[in-house]
C-alpha cells in the first residue's frame, strides 16, 4: 500500500508542477518573450520536474525494498 501512496503522490507532484508552469508561462507572458527567456524557463521546469520525479522514484525505491539491518 506504501508503495502505491508514493506514486500517486509522484503522479500528483508533476501533474501539479506542469500545471504551475503552463499558468506562468501564458500569464506571465514567456509566450511572447525572447528566445533566451523561453529556453531559461524551460532549463528550469525541466530541473525541477527532474528533482520531484527523482526524489518520488527514490521513495517508491525504499517503500518496496526492505530495509537491511
Amino acid at each position: 500500500m506504501a508503495v502505491r501512496r508514493e506514486v500517486l503522490i509522484l503522479v500528483g507532484l508533476v501533474v501539479v508542477i506542469d500545471l504551475v508552469f503552463i499558468a506562468a508561462y501564458f500569464l506571465g507572458g514567456i509566450d511572447r518573450s525572447s528566445d533566451q527567456m523561453k529556453l531559461l524557463f524551460t532549463v528550469v521546469w525541466t530541473a525541477i520536474s527532474l528533482l520531484v520525479v527523482l526524489r518520488g522514484l527514490l521513495r517508491i525505491r525504499r517503500a518496496r525494498v526492505p530495509r537491511q539491518r
